[in-house]
């Protein structure tokens, strides 16, 4: 079967702690539990909850998010679009891609606590 996987990149081949803010997407595509294939997206400008990143990745077929830092925001809207978000990654993206499909990678379960903040209005507020 197969499936996309998306990992914030930042130079090094190191997945980037901040996902809305990252150099851009590695794109790995998995066929029976093997990397066949790995493709580059560019990252939007801005933050990642703000900007269509979700909707660009599902249009391309993307099921996991493999993130380090990401805000509830974002992991809301990559929800809307059926992406499966595993937080507090680190480390190489080709190797936790590979941790993924072995079933050694779990959610750490906190999100990015920068995205925490609103306005006075209940509207989002970035702090990087």
């Amino acid at each position: 079967m197969n499936m996309k996987i998306a990992v914030p990149t930042k130079q090094g081949n190191r997945i980037d702690d901040h996902f809305g803010h990252c150099e851009f997407y590695s794109i790995f595509t998995v066929d029976d539990n093997q990397i066949v294939e790995k493709q580059i997206l560019q990252s939007p400008q801005g933050c990642g909850c703000k900007s269509n990143i979700a909707f660009d990745l599902a249009n391309i077929d993307v099921k996991v998010m493999l993130a380090g830092g990401i805000g509830e925001g974002a992991i809301n809207k990559l929800a809307s679009q059926k992406i499966k978000v595993v937080r507090n990654c680190k480390g190489d993206v080709d190797d936790l891609v590979k941790d993924f499909l072995a079933g050694n990678l779990i959610d750490g379960g906190l999100s990015c606590a920068a995205h925490a903040n609103h306005n006075q209005a209940g509207d989002h507020v970035c702090n990087h």
